[in-house]
């Protein structure tokens, strides 16, 4: 039953949908008006490409026995999901951001991208970082940087997304699948990337 349960947490928050939560995270703090087609012309192309693309990309993958699962369990699974989430984030950055171009979610998505990259460069020495972690670390310190960057009081949300961290970080080590180490490198590399991009927007 537990086990299930914290399975169902790595589902919930899974990598796949930071992309997508950061993006909606910018609509709902942001006190600036936005014009339905700004907001529709960077959520729709967004969601296809970091999640509906990637979700292809897996069933691909693990018809040609690349990876086995959604969680990617060893290092050998994780580089080309990775490289090709990658390239989807420079899509992003290049082809949908500047249509419709909003400063605070172009730097979220380079830090997104930046965090992605130091991913791949760890898994060439051998070490798997916890890419949960890593997403949870990257919402939580953009939502810091929104509230600050806005002046608005989300304490209420910041606060949800530190206990859903540390409900991540439980989950993943009850079910064997990241040691400590992996788990706060992880939620490290998320966090710094954010912070290494907010001097050119807060």
């Amino acid at each position: 039953m537990i086990a299930s349960f914290f399975r169902l947490i790595s589902y919930i928050f899974h990598p796949i949908f930071i992309a997508m939560a950061g993006t909606i995270s910018y609509f709902l703090v942001t006190p600036k008006y936005t014009p339905m087609q700004l907001k529709s012309g960077n959520i729709l192309p967004i969601f296809i490409l970091s999640i509906i693309i990637p979700i292809i990309s897996f069933f691909i993958l693990k018809n040609l026995g690349v990876v086995s699962s959604i969680f990617l369990r060893n290092k050998k699974e994780r580089i080309y999901p990775l490289l090709i989430s990658a390239g989807l984030l420079i899509l992003i950055l290049t082809k949908v951001i500047p249509n419709n171009y909003i400063v605070e979610l172009y730097y979220f998505f380079l830090g997104l991208l930046a965090a992605t990259i130091t991913s791949v460069f760890l898994l060439l020495i051998r070490f798997k970082t916890s890419l949960h972690m890593m997403g949870m670390g990257t919402i939580l310190m953009y939502l810091i940087c929104l509230s600050i960057h806005f002046e608005r009081n989300i304490v209420i949300a910041i606060s949800c997304m530190f206990f859903a961290s540390g409900l991540v970080a439980t989950a993943r080590i009850f079910l064997k699948a990241h040691t400590r180490a992996e788990l706060l490198i992880g939620l490290m590399i998320g966090m710094a990337s954010q912070l290494l991009t907010i001097k050119f927007w807060l």
